[in-house]
């Protein structure tokens, strides 16, 4: 639990005080898009299939401020740092420093309690991995979206 307080409050921090780019409008819109993207595939991977869990294999209080408070703020700064007028070697770099970040991190939430708070059961590393460099390029376009449409409004 350690781990996790100690995550979200850095993140958190971070993603606030070093925002450049981003509007109250995309804040609100990352948040809301991360986190019902992040249930709505934790409800078959965690809950459903028993890939990995926050904590333990039952829905709890603990593993639901995972989802609220912890991934919203990263990519709040992946989104904020993201080199868009960079060309394509830049842009796969970026991804490429991010993905292994956040393996990094995952390694880290795996320790025993109180400091981990992430468990594998049939999940592995690898298909983390293989699946966030396209969790990332989905949030880029998610993001120049919401830029379309706010410039629509004007």
């Amino acid at each position: 639990m350690y781990g996790l307080i100690i995550a979200a409050i850095l993140f958190n921090f971070i993603a606030f005080t070093t925002k450049k780019r981003l509007t109250k409008n995309q804040i609100l819109h990352i948040w809301t898009f991360t986190i019902s993207a992040q249930l709505i595939f934790d409800v078959m991977i965690e809950f459903k299939f028993g890939g990995y869990w926050y904590f333990d294999k039952e829905p709890n209080w603990a593993g639901l401020l995972a989802h609220i408070v912890l991934v919203p703020p990263v990519n709040m700064m992946y989104l904020n740092w993201y080199p868009f007028r960079g060309d394509l070697i830049k842009r796969f770099s970026y991804i490429v420093i991010w993905v292994v970040a956040i393996l990094l991190y995952e390694v880290i939430a795996l320790l025993p309690e109180p400091w981990g708070y992430f468990n594998y059961g049939w999940w592995r590393l690898w298909h983390a991995a293989l699946l966030d460099p396209m969790l990332l390029l989905l949030m880029v376009k998610f993001y120049k979206l919401i830029t379309r449409f706010e410039g629509e409004l004007k």
